[in-house]
């Protein structure tokens, strides 16, 4: 009921595994709240979270905690108490500032709160030895007194008032030396909560060097993969490029298969047609021997052209030379036209002068 909540915030709370210290191993199946709370009563700081009616974080916080964050989301701090390591995954970085900024001011609340703590037992400390230098006096002076209670036991008032202060010195040694018991109980089991927190300490100094390697490795992993993922994109775009290929090689494989199937049909129409080769060649032979024939007359033809032609080159020749003896004997028959006239124009003349 001492307990008050100081800052509340959600988030996924993981636990590190047990057997191996290196995975995560959610605690929650959802974002759960996580709060800060005072013990009024015991002056401590503890964090809490509860998943239902499951508590699955209750750490106690001391000055030897360190709170780190590990990624823009995600941060963690061990707890030697309980023997493990919390995370704690954020839905924004502006959380996880402010989850950690308290957690500063609280582990600086914790340690004035120890600081106090040990200045009290050092001060009750300085008392119980302070009384315990005075305590031997006081038996001393008492077991004389004592003795000389004994020797004159009724010496007077003042005997007796001497009495009952040693009784009161006697009490409060042994009071005294129970105090001193009891103190140095308490500051032995400081002693070993100071070594536990300091194991703890070194502990939680080796999980942080040991994250950090982590961290070294998962980086070069995250480079590894990053360049994995580029090669196997560049891959990925050389088998796009290889089915594109693929694609014209089809297209152009139908394409082959049309042109052979055209070829195919005209191979069969070929074949259809050798089959009548035997007789278009006797057709062909047939032809052949009336060709050379006609090539035969053709070439009697030609003689007979030929000698005709030479006949007519005789006969153009008659032919001019006839002209020339027709021109040359109309020229001898127009002179004996001409005589003719002229001897009947004479007759004429004669036949009228007589």
């Amino acid at each position: 009921m001492g307990e008050q909540p100081i800052f509340t915030t959600r988030a996924h709370v993981f636990q590190i595994d047990p057997n191996t210290k290196k995975n995560w191993v959610p605690a929650s199946k959802q974002a759960v709240t996580v709060s800060y709370f005072y013990d009024v009563t015991r002056n401590s700081y503890r964090i809490i979270s509860v998943d239902g009616a499951k508590v699955i974080i209750n750490s106690t916080i001391t000055p030897n905690m360190t709170f780190t964050k590990t990624s823009q989301k995600f941060g963690q701090w061990a707890d030697s108490r309980a023997n493990t390591v919390f995370g704690l995954g954020f839905s924004s970085e502006q959380q996880l500032t402010k989850f950690a900024e308290k957690f500063l001011e609280v582990k600086e609340a914790a340690r004035l709160a120890r600081d106090k703590s040990q200045e009290k037992i050092e001060t009750s400390s300085n008392h119980s030895q302070e009384s315990g230098r005075e305590t031997p006096s006081s038996t001393q002076a008492s077991s004389i007194n004592g003795t000389d209670d004994e020797k004159a036991s009724h010496a007077g008032p003042a005997d007796t008032h001497l009495k009952s202060e040693n009784d009161k010195l006697k009490i409060a040694l042994t009071q005294s030396a129970a105090n001193v018991k009891k103190w140095e109980v308490e500051l032995q089991t400081l002693r070993e909560s100071n070594a536990r927190l300091t194991a703890a300490l070194q502990e939680s100094a080796a999980s942080a060097e040991q994250w950090k390697r982590q961290f070294s490795v998962c980086r070069d992993e995250n480079d590894r993969l990053r360049h994995k993922i580029d090669e196997l994109e560049e891959q990925c775009s050389e088998i796009n490029r290889e089915k594109e290929k693929n694609t014209q090689l089809k297209r152009r494989i139908e394409e082959l298969e049309s042109e052979l199937q055209e070829k195919e049909t005209e191979l069969k129409d070929l074949r259809k047609q050798s089959e009548i080769i035997p007789q278009l060649m006797s057709e062909c032979e047939y032809v052949s021997e009336k060709l050379e024939a006609a090539e035969r007359d053709n070439q009697n033809l030609e003689d007979k052209v030929r000698s005709l032609k030479t006949d007519i080159e005789e006969s153009k020749y008659r032919q001019r030379h006839l002209k020339v003896e027709l021109k040359n004997f109309l020229e001898v028959l127009d002179g004996k036209i001409d005589d003719l006239h002229d001897f009947r124009r004479g007759l004429s003349k004669l036949g009228t002068d007589n």
